[in-house]
């Protein structure tokens, strides 16, 4: 029975890091229907390699680092594998630092896909949201200063965290705002194919960070989160070489990956705060959203 709860957990992850990443596959699939043979196999293999093992791998270990950079690189690497109780105590105090954080920037994300982005209206009430997107920088500063205020009255740097999650969402909203109008240059441009794989590799790279924050929703165990996120990166990448106009045929999915975020950072929260949510929860919620979302679409 003990393995159940790991195989729901990567599960959960490689399906996260599909939904979540949709979008991205789209761009990939778009600007790569316009270049070479060559250029493309190179991407397709070597961009992979580069997508798992490099962005998905280390961005893990590096948001880690920044939560307790005391351990250093090497002792954090040590200690992600280690079983001593003493390094395991240290990440689990500092892990409420990371849930806070990781739970501001997915609810964000949400709510700005709720008020501002065009959708396919899934449920009633999408409309009016999306009619009243002035709201949003209201709903989100009013959130923050909730969630600093409760913070604060803890530890002033899980308040300070909290910003910090806020700020980067700001910051890699910015960097996905510049990946579409660059999409289009990409579509419309003679640049070279080098040009163009250097492109996706950026945008990829920005479209990633959405998936390793809401990974730590299902574990705080590095290895996990390896193995999840590096499945559903390669699951993405077979997609778009083969089934990406069946895929966007499927509306709702996007609404299935921001109702998935929604809960998730609303559980990281919860967690940051001491709730001690069960880790099993997470895969579960993002199972259902999902296939209701699939079905839906079909």
């Amino acid at each position: 029975m003990e393995i159940i709860v790991p195989l729901l957990t990567v599960l959960g992850l490689s399906l996260f890091e599909v939904i979540s990443s949709i979008d991205n596959a789209i761009i990939n699939a778009e600007v790569l229907s316009g270049m070479g043979k060559r250029a493309r196999r190179w991407f397709l293999l070597w961009g992979m390699l580069f997508a798992v093992f490099v962005v998905r791998g280390l961005l893990p270990f590096l948001i880690l680092w920044l939560v307790v950079p005391n351990l250093g690189i090497g002792g954090l690497i040590g200690a992600v594998f280690s079983n001593d109780p003493h390094v395991a105590k240290t990440l689990e105090e500092s892990s409420h630092f990371l849930l806070l954080g990781g739970g501001v920037f997915l609810l964000f994300l949400f709510f700005h896909w709720l008020f501002l982005e065009q959708k396919h209206f899934g449920f009633i009430g999408e409309r009016f949201f999306y009619s009243q997107g002035v709201w949003f920088y209201a709903i989100v500063s009013i959130l923050l200063a909730v969630i600093v205020w409760f913070s604060i009255q803890q530890n002033p740097l899980l308040a300070f965290s909290a910003v910090i999650g806020s700020t980067a969402f700001f910051i890699t909203h910015g960097f996905k705002q510049q990946a579409e109008m660059a999409e289009q240059k990409l579509l419309k441009s003679n640049l070279s194919d080098v040009s163009k794989i250097m492109y996706l590799e950026v945008i990829d790279t920005t479209f990633s960070i959405d998936g390793v924050l809401g990974s730590f929703a299902f574990t705080l165990f590095i290895p996990l989160i390896l193995l999840g996120n590096g499945l559903g990166a390669i699951v993405l990448r077979q997609l778009t070489i083969s089934n990406i106009e069946r895929i966007k045929k499927y509306l709702y999915l996007k609404n299935g990956a921001m109702y998935s975020i929604l809960f998730l950072g609303s559980i990281m929260i919860l967690d940051a705060f001491g709730a001690n949510i069960p880790q099993w929860i997470s895969p579960v919620i993002t199972v259902v959203v999902v296939t209701y979302f699939y079905v839906k679409s079909k």
